[in-house]
């Protein structure tokens, strides 16, 4: 318990939506690539090879996974920012005064993680946006009717907005691995212990 107790109950909270987070975004690109390597389905009946090619699941279902993993995130995402956002803002802040000169600079770990964040943002607004257009504004066609631009710009920007955000977020988690792993290490060993603490039936060995 003693691993256990030295995360907050506010900390843990945070593992559960950074894990829902992880887990999403990580949905969401693994079907952006199916997508990015077949982008046209083609028609019955036509030339195109790729028609309604199966790797592993239909292009439907990578549709609805795409879909409904990328909505997820946003939630997640929201979730996130509004429990950090008084970290965010005093970093804003914090960065302005350092832009203003009325501060020194930040070292050169923080001034990473905070151009990580930022590139993170700016792509998670426009593919979350884009995303959203496309989930309400269905058009079909390469030039479907959309709203304020056409369907190719739209598909830009959610597929470049989506890249850049995906490799920047790679870079954040692997500047944070380990205190992803530390943590990630207490929550699971805390509930093992909690899980083998004598309760009846939870005892492997009195199982069998």
């Amino acid at each position: 318990m003693k691993n256990r107790s030295q995360l907050t109950q506010r900390l843990r909270h945070n593992w559960w939506i950074d894990a829902l987070l992880g887990i999403s975004a990580l949905l969401a690109l693994v079907s952006s690539l199916y997508f990015l390597a077949f982008p046209d389905g083609g028609y019955q009946g036509g030339r195109n090879p790729f028609y309604d090619i199966r790797i592993i699941f239909s292009r439907q279902t990578w549709d609805l996974i795409h879909t409904y993993s990328g909505a997820l995130m946003i939630l997640a995402a929201l979730i996130h920012i509004l429990i950090h956002w008084t970290w965010i803002m005093g970093t804003v802040k914090r960065t302005w005064q350092v832009v203003t000169r009325q501060r020194q600079g930040f070292g050169l770990r923080l001034t990473y993680n905070i151009l990580l964040d930022l590139m993170i943002a700016l792509g998670f607004f426009v593919c979350a946006l884009s995303g959203v257009v496309f989930m309400f504004f269905p058009a079909s066609g390469p030039a479907g009717t959309m709203p304020l631009l056409d369907k190719f710009v739209w598909d830009m920007l959610h597929t470049w907005s989506g890249t850049v955000m995906a490799i920047a977020a790679v870079l954040h988690f692997a500047l944070h691995w380990k205190w992803i792993v530390n943590i990630t290490g207490k929550m699971f060993q805390g509930r093992q212990k909690d899980l083998s603490a004598g309760k009846p039936g939870l005892n492997l060995e009195n199982s069998l």
